[in-house]
């Protein structure tokens, strides 16, 4: 299918304090309440990975400290969060991807579902596919499906969700299927985690010479066995080459504050630096993979 003609689109994205919502209204109103402040000054708006997860105190009903009790319980009300994600953006007629949640597949594994909605309340979804230590060993949740892309009135987009953007083949077949633009929401504990989504990030939008976002939750939870720590900021990465920053950068927020950050980005920059770029890391891509190296010999 033809890709649709890309636009320039105004992005949000919002480095997501954690609370302590009661239940899924409590969280539906926050979350409509949060949507309301950013989406006057942008058509996309994109909140980070696992946000909904601050839900697990209040669906247990007290502090949790053992991660199957809280996924369990995130699980059991993945239809209502659902429900309120789709009436938020509905209400709000604003293109949305409220992060992530887990659900349960067809087949009976968790994953870890990110959605994207449409201001009708209609809606497609990706798949986390690579899973990090914490998710597989501790929480349970499964390799999702694999990559997709999205239509939207600004283009061609995806989504790579946190661990699947550091790594290149992910991102890689999202480009290749049309998308300018990859979204990257994010939760990590540590600045090492952080650190390592932030230089994938800036990694994928260096080599395949596209735009990629990321955004993270932010905040103190020890109410949350999941959502204990989190660090990060948002930030927008181009190519490095000429048209854009010297580093790629073209926003940043404040690192772990909650606030909303604001981009416009224009595809025209992209199909103009693949053009006539210093280099061409799109084109210039294996069109074959590697063979296993001979080893050298010294003579």
């Amino acid at each position: 299918m033809t890709a649709p003609e890309a636009k320039p689109l105004r992005l949000g994205l919002l480095q997501y304090g954690v609370g302590r919502p009661a239940d899924v209204a409590a969280f539906g109103r926050a979350l409509e309440a949060r949507i309301e402040a950013g989406r006057a000054q942008a058509d996309l708006l994109v909140l980070p990975e696992y946000a909904c997860v601050e839900l697990g105190a209040g669906l247990v009903g007290g502090d949790v400290t053992d991660e199957a009790t809280e996924l369990a319980a995130l699980v059991a009300a993945a239809p209502a969060i659902e429900t309120a994600m789709r009436e938020a953006a509905r209400r709000q007629r604003v293109w949305l991807l409220p992060g992530t949640m887990p659900v349960r597949a067809a087949d009976g594994r968790i994953v870890n579902r990110a959605p994207l909605i449409a201001p009708d309340g209609r809606m497609a979804v990706q798949e986390k596919r690579a899973m990090t230590r914490f998710e597989a060993e501790h929480w349970g949740v499964s390799r999702g499906a694999d990559p997709c892309v999205f239509d939207t009135p600004w283009g061609r987009i995806g989504i790579s969700v946190c661990y699947d953007v550091e790594f290149p083949k992910h991102v890689r077949v999202q480009v290749q299927a049309g998308a300018w633009l990859i979204l990257a929401p994010s939760c990590t504990d540590t600045m090492h985690g952080f650190n390592r989504v932030r230089i994938g990030a800036a990694a994928r939008a260096m080599e395949n010479q596209c735009y990629v976002a990321i955004t993270p939750t932010v905040g103190v939870a020890p109410w949350s066995a999941a959502l204990d720590v989190n660090r990060g900021h948002a930030a927008v990465f181009g190519p490095v080459d000429r048209g854009f920053p010297e580093d790629g950068v073209l926003a940043r927020g404040a690192l772990d504050q909650d606030e909303w950050v604001f981009c416009t980005l224009d595809p025209a920059r992209i199909a103009a630096v693949r053009a006539d770029g210093q280099v061409f890391n799109h084109r210039d891509w294996p069109a074959h993979p590697f063979i296993v190296p001979p080893v050298a010999e010294f003579a």
